[in-house]
């Protein structure tokens, strides 16, 4: 048995072979973006485009699969190829150490993006660019300060509620022409902020499962195509 022997008892073979044939580029190798883009490579996905400009930091390590004591200091994108390709050497992987901004213009055409971009004005810029290449996306709205996993959900952007950045996105892109496209998002309140950080709290179990129902999303939108 191979190791994508499970995967086609849930797919068929045709279903593993759309998986193997698709290109899926993932803007942001974080909290989020680590478990969609490894759910991606164990799910078959053949060429997998990774974009993130970042170093690994140890306060990345409670909740990103690319943070480990061995690889602080180090390039989120060398560090994600080389795992994937561990995970299945058969798998292209394309790494793009950059931060991703209005003036990005990718070499690339994936069938889907994901973005898990921190930042709101590269998701902007995402958003667009993905838009003006005619590419389907979906977008991580914000983990932080959430712990009750029955609150995620996905739905178009216009459909999102209580998420302080949906409503920032929503506004932004208002009159921009862009298209009303899906998020994964949580109708949770925030939680308060303990201490004095600067930064907001998050943990691996929410910030994973949004991951994995952005990956979730793209897999399904593979199998299902005609």
């Amino acid at each position: 048995m191979d190791r994508l022997y499970r995967t086609r008892l849930l797919f068929g073979d045709n279903g593993a072979e759309k998986l193997q044939k698709s290109t899926v580029m993932v803007v942001g190798c974080g909290a989020v973006g680590s478990f969609a883009i490894e759910a991606l490579a164990r799910s078959g996905v053949g060429h997998i485009i990774i974009v993130d400009f970042d170093v690994v930091e140890e306060s990345n390590i409670n909740r990103q699969l690319f943070a480990l004591s061995s690889t602080v200091g180090m390039s989120k994108v060398e560090v994600a190829q080389s795992r994937l390709q561990d995970i299945n050497p058969d798998i292209k992987v394309d790494a793009f150490n950059l931060f991703f901004d209005a003036n990005t213009d990718l070499p690339v055409k994936p069938d889907f993006i994901i973005d898990a971009i921190d930042s709101v004005e590269s998701k902007i810029a995402l958003y667009r660019w993905a838009s003006r290449c005619n590419i389907p996306f979906i977008s991580s709205m914000g983990a932080a300060s959430k712990i009750d996993l029955t609150k995620i959900k996905i739905a178009k952007i216009s459909q999102t509620a209580v998420c302080p950045l949906a409503a920032r996105i929503r506004r932004l892109i208002r009159g921009q022409g862009l298209p009303d496209f899906p998020v994964v998002f949580s109708s949770e309140m925030p939680q308060p902020v303990l201490g004095h950080a600067k930064n907001l709290g998050s943990v691996i179990t929410v910030t994973g499962v949004f991951g994995l129902c952005l990956a979730n999303w793209v897999i399904q939108e593979i199998i299902n195509k005609k």
